[in-house]
């Protein structure tokens, strides 16, 4: 097995496919941080160019950010790397496997298999896969090569159409990404706040938002809460005066959210018409 671009995803995922008795024998790693990563975590294997990587691999795994993978695929095919009979495995939320129709075209065997987790480069990443579902898009010939390799990581592997991939990846981004942005954004306006002393903003915030999304994941539209669920159009108007003041930009988040969860919420029927029109008054004016 070999690697190419051993960021934090591409390492959780060599360190799974070890651990399942694959070897990784060789990897190209650009920063000075993927070359740490590969010393230590892969340590029989070489540093080596992309074809290098290639010519000692029977599975690769191009791990490089999304907007580079198309480049990257080309590149290799236009550099008449030895991609023949090698199984390339990438692990884009965005991309199916057209992606790498390039490589294909000389003879590349291609896979995607996108882990629905967030890593963070730490020794704990390894355990978060287990029981991670795996977005997969293959071939039909290669369906089952796929459903091992999620299984062999521990994952479960769920399959997703070429043409679904786009709004996959939306979606995951909206739920995760943006997330870790509002917590965060939500624990520096805590601070600014001044919450109790010696109370990290993550103690007032964890419990809160455990419960929001094990509700949420469990009861859908049912669980919406809050000020526009309620069509507590006061409220709103003290909170993003409050924001505005505080960060115009989460301001701005505040509204957006708040617009969705009163529309949601009006269409699950928990939210009265009348309620409704005047708090989306009150929202759209600001």
């Amino acid at each position: 097995m070999g690697i190419i671009g051993p960021g934090r995803a591409g390492t959780a995922l060599g360190r799974a496919l070890t651990g399942a008795g694959h070897q990784v024998v060789a990897a190209n790693a650009v920063s000075d941080a993927s070359v740490r990563r590969v010393q230590e975590n892969f340590r029989m294997a070489r540093l080596a160019e992309p074809a290098e990587v290639l010519e000692e691999s029977d599975l690769v795994l191009l791990t490089v950010p999304d907007d580079n993978l198309p480049g990257l695929v080309r590149g290799l095919a236009e550099t008449d790397a030895p991609l023949a009979g090698r199984m390339l495995v990438h692990a884009s939320g965005r991309h199916g496997v057209r992606v790498l129709d390039a490589a294909v075209r000389n003879g590349a065997l291609p896979l995607a298999l996108h882990p629905v987790m967030t890593f963070a480069g730490r020794e704990d990443d390894l355990d978060r896969i287990k029981g991670t579902c795996f977005g997969v898009t293959a071939p039909d010939s290669l369906r089952a090569v796929a459903e091992v390799l999620v299984i062999e990581m521990g994952g479960e592997p769920v399959f997703i159409p070429e043409e679904s991939r786009p709004l996959y990846h939306a979606a995951l981004t909206l739920a995760a990404d943006h997330l870790i942005a509002l917590v965060a954004e939500a624990s520096a306006l805590l601070e600014k706040a001044g919450q109790p002393e010696g109370v990290p903003p993550g103690r007032l915030l964890r419990p809160l938002l455990a419960a929001a999304l094990d509700n949420a994941t469990r009861l859908g539209d049912l669980a919406l809460t809050g000020p526009a669920a309620r069509g507590d159009a006061d409220s709103i108007t003290s909170d993003v005066a409050a924001l505005v003041d505080a960060s115009p930009g989460a301001a701005r988040a505040y509204l957006a959210l708040a617009r969705l969860s009163a529309g949601r919420a009006l269409a699950a029927g928990q939210l009265r018409p009348a309620d409704a029109e005047r708090l989306l008054d009150i929202l759209g004016d600001a």
